[in-house]
């Protein structure tokens, strides 16, 4: 389940048509939660880029809307993997902050949607 999610998110990031938070949040969507319709991946639409800012990742800010889409009933358990995915992330790429992690580039992007996309799969599971 983690490498089909996160091969999901990484390809509708490179399809052009979702940037990372919607990448994230749909795959998610798709394998966890399937009977959510397809709208909801619309709540994700200003998380790209760093929320246009260049702050939180958009890839980590749409896990963490997948995340409480999963598990909407457990408030504390949404936290705590909130907080590990925070870690994790930080742990791989040295902050969250979208214009650290991209001041290189955007060229992984795509590898990193999918990365954190099966961290939220691994996470869930």
């Amino acid at each position: 389940m983690v490498g089909k999610v996160a091969a999901e998110a990484e390809g509708l990031y490179r399809s052009g048509k979702m940037h990372c938070a919607e990448a994230v949040l749909a795959a998610v969507k798709n394998n966890f939660a399937p009977t959510v319709a397809d709208e909801v991946v619309r709540l994700a639409a200003g998380f790209g880029g760093g929320s246009g800012s260049g702050c939180l990742c958009g890839a980590v800010a749409g896990g963490t809307i997948a995340i409480g889409l999963v598990l909407q009933d457990d408030k504390k358990r949404v936290m705590a993997l909130t907080r590990e995915l925070h870690k994790w992330f930080k742990e791989q790429y040295g902050a969250t902050c979208c214009k650290i992690i991209t001041q290189n580039g955007k060229g992984g992007c795509a590898i990193l949607t999918g990365n954190v996309a099966g961290k939220v799969a691994e996470l869930l599971s």
